[in-house]
Formats: C-alpha cells, structure tokens, sequence
C-alpha cells in the first residue's frame, strides 16, 4: 500500500533538539491531523516529509523511497506552509506556468475550473494580493498540480468561512475520487476534526498518542452526574477517571473506557441526573496536554 512512512526521526538545531526518534505511517487516501503545543516540532517533520529539510537521523519514505533530492517523488507532494511564498512581481498566471512546468500532474482543465469557483484574476500579481487571497492562490495552484500528497501548515488562516468550506470540499473530494493522501497541522481544532480520519499529538518532540479519530472520541467521555448517597469507593474503580471535579452536587468526569462499561456503571448506582457526553477534538487535546504538565486551566467547559 502506498503511503508516508518516518522512522526514527530525529532533528535538532545546534544543541536543541527538535524531534527525538519520531515514528509515523501515513496511509493512502487517509486525512492525518497533526496537533500538538506551540515548538512541538510539528512544521519541522512537515517540512522533512516534503523534502524541504534533511533529517539528522532517520528516513522519511515515499513508496519506500526517500523523499529528500528525490524529484519524481517531490514532484508528487504538495507542501503549502503556514506563510506561502510566491516569486516577486508573478501574476497568477506566471506562477501556474511554473507549477505546470514543475509537476507532470498538473490539470489546465482544473485550473481553469477552479478560477470559475475562486474567481480570483490570473494577471494580477499575487504578492499585492492580502493574505488570505494569497491563501487562495496557494490552494488553487496545489490542487491543480493533482498532487498525490497534499501537506499543509495551518493552511485555512486567513481564509473566510464560504471560501474554507468550498477548498475543504474540494479536498475531501480529492481524497474520495484519487485517494489522495492529506496531511494537516492547525491550531483550529474544530477545523482539523471537522476533516480528518487520524490524529496524531506531538509535544516536546514525540507522540502523546495517534488514534484513529473515531476511536478517539468514542473511548473518552465527559460524565455529569449527581448522586442520591455517595457511591463506596470500589465503585470509582470501575473504570478509568482522568479528571474530576464538583460543582454544587453534580460531579464532572472524564472517564476512558468502553460507553456500555461506564453506562451500566452509573446506572447501578440510581443517579439524580446522568448525562454521557462525547468529547470534542478540542477538549481532548486540552486532556493530553494537561496530562503532561502543559498549563492549561479549567478545560471542562
């Protein structure tokens, strides 16, 4: 099967130490949301799997073949990162004929179509452009290329909201009709949940966890509860309590475990009021981070 594969990555800058021994598979047709804390190390591996920076140690493979000074497989990758560059004085129409020259994948057809949705003009020179119409460009220009990888680095700052919902269709038709495989880092958590398959959490240079988003969500949840008579304490080991706390009567859990398990549970007990809850992407980052020391105050909102 086709796909990004790290192994052992490892990266620093003088003696600072970026990523220590990064493992990671990236399967195809897959859309892997990279979250973690600010100097994680997340735009650091993005750009080593675009072959825009050399690891210390460690192979980032494509196809099992390395991707750094490999043209045919750089030419299939896309990397848009957080701040685009774009050649000073190109028109839209220059930097598409350098795309076109660049990727053998490239789609006239495509260009042409998405000018129609993004209705930007091909003689204006982009760089005159603000920024989250240089944004746009960025996206037109990566999804005409037909890229097979498509990297991006906080890539819907900037962008309004109609304009970030027709470029996420159009990525997530891409990943549907040619498999093509997505890798995203954001900040905006409800943004990254609202299109990705699998998470990954990077902090201080290694991973917190990677789970399939699915997975995630449905072993984790937010418990309300209030008690008629305190339950004895071998009930609370019943399963696994990540965080608690009181307000008035009621008790706030975050409990890991099957939903049936944590179900039946409570209800042995005749609460008052039960109610089970999903957590959001956003609120279990937040549960990671705290968990590893990360200073984050009152995350159950």
């Amino acid at each position: 099967m086709s796909m990004i594969q790290v192994q052992d990555l490892t990266k620093a800058y003088g003696k600072k130490p970026i990523l220590n021994k990064i493992n990671v598979s990236v399967n195809k047709g897959s859309i892997y949301g990279l979250l973690g804390s600010n100097g994680a190390g997340k735009t650091t591996l993005l750009k080593m799997m675009a072959g825009v920076l050399k690891q210390d140690k460690g192979s980032v493979l494509i196809n099992n073949q390395a991707v750094f000074e490999n043209t045919v497989n750089k030419q299939q990758i896309i990397f848009i990162p957080d701040q685009p560059y774009y050649f000073p004085q190109y028109t839209v129409k220059q930097m598409a004929q350098f795309y076109a020259a660049t990727y053998p994948s490239w789609s006239q057809e495509r260009f042409d179509k998405l000018q129609q949705v993004l209705n930007l003009d091909l003689k204006s020179k982009v760089q005159q452009f603000s920024k989250g119409m240089q944004r746009q460009v960025s996206f037109w220009l990566a999804l005409s290329a037909m890229p097979n990888y498509l990297i991006l680095d906080e890539p819907f700052d900037g962008l309004d909201a109609v304009v970030r919902k027709k470029i996420k269709n159009l990525i997530v038709n891409d990943v549907a009709e040619r498999e093509m495989t997505v890798i995203v880092s954001s900040h905006n958590l409800r943004e990254v949940e609202d299109i990705c398959d699998y998470i990954g959490i990077l902090h201080n240079g290694k991973f917190l966890l990677e789970k399939d988003l699915d997975d995630l969500k449905s072993d984790i949840h937010k418990v309300q509860v209030a008690f008629k008579e305190e339950p004895a304490a071998e009930f609370y080991s019943t399963f696994q309590i990540l965080h608690q706390e009181k307000r008035g009567s009621v008790y706030q859990f975050i409990i890991k475990g099957e939903r049936d398990v944590v179900d039946q549970a409570f209800s042995q007990e005749a609460p008052l009021v039960y109610d089970l809850l999903p957590l959001t992407l956003e609120e279990i980052f937040v549960y990671e981070m705290e968990g590893v020391g990360y200073a984050i105050e009152n995350i159950l909102v």
